[in-house]
């Protein structure tokens, strides 16, 4: 049986790696572009030309809302009143929907679905040079879905279409909306992309003080290389007395001692709603 899918915002840098995805599964997709730049991007990308909205969401039995966070709430509260008791909207990230931004239309299905990105251990992270660092291309990634409301049966065809789109899949998780703002933007974001960010910044004070750049640099990205690899358990090993000693001195020096506060519910909706 057809499943017919409404991909709004499909010639977005997200809405063209879903549109690639889709082409040739066993979904029947109608793509929904407002910008020509974006209807031109999946023209050259991918051959596929665009249809208008209403004849997009007419009979659609999915609607996947590939577009900006800030735009959630408004085009769902848009095209609520033309979607079918039953149709399911699918949401990329779990901030809009944990803010309540959605409709409330108890006969709809919301899920979401989140992909992980390929792990940085991974040895299919290059193709013949290329790289596929997001995912979706060539490097197998996770996912992580949550059913907001509907049945066991929806869940299992959200699940299904996250594993289209975020293809391929090395493992996909069932989680709740709220679980999934633990990971993103708790986890994700305000940990490790501040870290990351901290860390680039510590490059560049090392830089200033004298070190040369691409010395900085490969130093590094080396020792994230194999710190990680230690810590994350990926390979076998420990790290020596100096290292040691550096850590238990460090950590103080540059972490607040509440700091993972970050990931109580007011401070995770604090943040989502700086996002929304």
């Amino acid at each position: 049986m057809t499943t017919t899918i409404a991909l709004l915002g499909a010639g977005g840098k997200m809405g063209v790696r879903l549109a690639k995805n889709l082409q040739g599964s066993r979904f029947q997709v109608r793509h929904v572009e407002v910008g020509e730049v974006g209807r031109k991007r999946l023209r050259d990308e991918a051959g596929i030309e665009c249809v208008d909205e209403a004849a997009a969401l007419d009979g659609a039995q999915v609607v996947i809302l590939a577009v900006p966070d800030t735009l959630i709430g408004k085009i769902a509260h848009a095209i609520a009143p033309r979607l079918a008791s039953g149709t399911m909207v699918m949401l990329l990230d779990a901030a809009a929907p944990f803010a309540g931004h959605l409709p409330e239309r108890a006969d709809l299905v919301y899920f979401v679905a989140h992909p992980c990105h390929p792990p940085i251990f991974s040895a299919d992270l290059r193709k013949d040079g290329a790289p596929d660092f997001f995912g979706g291309g060539h490097a197998p990634q996770s996912v992580v879905s949550a059913l907001m409301q509907g049945s066991p049966a929806d869940f299992d065809l959200g699940e299904e279409i996250a594993k289209t789109i975020y293809a391929p899949i090395l493992r996909s998780y069932r989680v709740t909306v709220e679980q999934m703002a633990l990971l993103e933007p708790g986890l994700s974001e305000t940990v490790c992309a501040t870290l990351l960010d901290v860390m680039r910044e510590a490059m560049d004070e090392v830089v200033s003080r004298g070190v040369p750049a691409d010395a900085a640099r490969d130093f590094l990205l080396g020792h994230m290389t194999i710190l990680s690899a230690v810590i994350f358990k990926e390979i076998p090993g420990q790290f020596s007395d100096a290292c040691n000693k550096a850590i238990t001195f460090g950590k103080p020096r540059l972490m607040r001692d509440d700091w993972k506060g970050v990931f109580e519910r007011d401070e995770i909706a604090e943040s989502i709603r700086r996002i929304t």
